[in-house]
C-alpha cells in the first residue's frame, strides 16, 4: 500500500513491452498499492488499450483514467488507473502480437521511457519504475542501446554533454551486489577495469546504501580471477587496479574491503536465517560474477536499481516473459519490490 498518496506528483510505472508480460506486472501492482480512499502515488506510462486489456488478463475491474497531462494526476478520481499516453506512441498497439518480438513494441518501450524521463527532469515527476523491455525489440527498432541502464544514461543529460557515470545494482532481501561493467563483452569489460573505475562505483554504491537507511555500509569488493588472483599468480588486475581503489575509498572514510575471492565473497555477504552476512553489498567485476549469485536466490523480490541518475529508477529483476504473456499468471512480486525500493531511496540519505 502507498504511503506517498497525497503527494501531487505521481511515481511513475513505464509499460515495458506490450508483446511480455510488463503490462500485467504493472497493473498488478498499482491495484495492489491503492490505499484505504482507493488512490496510490503510481501512475502508468503507456498505451490506453494496452493497459485496459492487461486489467482484463489479470482480472481487474478498474476504470482507466487517461491524463493530457502529468499535472492532472493530482485530480485522479478513487479507484481509477491513471495513464499516461506519450505524445507519439503508434496507435494499434494493441494489435501486436502477444509473445513475439516487435519493432513497434520496441519503439513504444523507448518512447516511454524517454518520455518519463523529460517529465522527471521537467520536476513533473518523483521517480521511475520501468516493466521489462526487451532487448532484440529495442534492436529491431533502431534503439541503439543494448538496454534499459544505457537509454536512462544517455537521456538522463542534454544533447552532447558528458553522460553521468551509473553503475547497475541488483538486489533483494538477501543479498546486494553492484557491477563495475555492465552490458559488453567479457573481453571488454576487462579492459575497462582500472583503478579509477573500481573507485568510482565505490563511492557510489557508499551514497546510494546511505539513502538506503545504512549510515556506513559494509562494501566486499570482490576480485576478477580466480582466488582473487593468487598475489599475481592467475592475473594481476587485482594488484594493477583493484586493491589501489580499495586503499583510495578506505583513506576517504569509506567501509571497503578486499579484493575476496569471487566464488566464496557472495556467500560471506548473504543475509539468511541464522546467516546475518558479513557484508551489506558485493562490488562485483562484471556483469554475470555479480548477477548469477543474486538470481540464484530467484527473481521473485529481485529489483534492478540503476545508480548515479539524477533520479531515481529502479525495475523488477525478471524480463518480458513472453511464454507467460496473456495468460493472467504473471507474478508481480518483484514490480512491487521495485516500488518499495524507488521510495527508499528517494528518502534522504542517512548522515554518517
Amino acid at each position: 500500500m502507498s504511503t506517498l498518496t497525497s503527494s501531487p506528483r505521481p511515481l511513475l510505472l513505464s509499460m515495458g513491452d506490450v508483446c511480455g508480460i510488463g503490462p500485467e506486472v504493472a497493473v498488478a501492482a498499482w491495484a495492489a498499492d491503492l490505499d484505504l480512499s482507493g488512490r496510490s502515488d503510481l501512475c502508468l506510462v503507456g498505451d490506453v488499450a494496452v493497459l485496459r486489456r492487461a486489467l482484463g488478463f489479470m482480472g481487474l475491474q478498474a476504470p482507466v483514467l487517461q491524463l493530457e497531462c502529468l499535472q492532472d494526476f493530482a485530480q485522479r478520481p478513487p479507484h481509477a488507473l491513471p495513464v499516461w499516453q506519450p505524445p507519439g506512441l503508434a496507435v494499434g498497439l494493441v494489435d501486436e502480437a502477444l509473445g513475439q518480438i516487435s519493432a513497434r513494441a520496441g519503439v513504444a518501450a523507448a518512447l516511454c521511457i524517454e518520455a518519463s524521463v523529460a517529465a522527471l527532469l521537467a520536476g513533473q515527476a518523483q521517480c521511475l519504475v520501468t516493466a521489462p523491455i526487451h532487448k532484440e525489440a529495442l534492436h529491431a527498432a533502431g534503439v541503439d542501446f543494448p538496454g534499459h541502464t544505457e537509454l536512462l544514461q544517455a537521456r538522463s543529460v542534454p544533447a552532447g554533454a558528458a553522460l553521468p557515470p551509473v553503475r547497475m545494482m541488483l538486489a533483494n532481501e538477501e543479498l546486494r551486489t553492484v557491477l563495475v561493467t555492465i552490458h559488453c563483452s567479457l573481453r571488454q569489460a576487462i579492459e575497462q577495469i582500472s583503478a579509477a573505475r573500481v573507485l568510482e562505483t565505490l563511492r557510489i554504491t557508499h551514497q546510494a546504501l546511505q539513502r538506503m537507511g545504512i549510515a556506513r555500509p559494509r562494501i566486499a569488493v570482490a576480485g576478477l580471477n580466480p582466488h582473487a588472483g593468487e598475489g599475481g599468480l592467475f592475473g594481476d588486475e587485482e594488484i594493477l587496479h583493484i586493491a589501489p581503489a580499495i586503499q583510495q575509498a578506505r583513506a576517504e572514510g569509506l567501509d571497503a574491503s578486499g579484493p575476496y575471492a569471487p566464488d566464496t565473497v557472495f556467500m560471506r555477504a548473504r543475509h539468511a536465517a541464522g546467516h546475518p552476512g558479513e557484508f551489506d553489498v558485493v562490488v562485483a567485476m562484471t556483469h554475470d560474477h555479480g548477477l548469477i549469485p543474486v538470481k540464484y536466490l530467484g527473481v521473485e523480490q529481485g529489483v534492478n536499481v540503476t545508480l548515479g541518475l539524477p533520479f531515481v529508477r529502479t525495475s523488477p529483476d525478471h524480463g518480458t516473459a513472453f511464454d507467460l504473456a496473456g495468460s493472467g499468471r504473471a507474478d508481480p512480486a518483484s514490480m512491487a519490490a521495485a516500488i518499495r525500493m524507488a521510495r527508499r531511496l528517494m528518502q534522504p540519505p542517512v548522515a554518517t
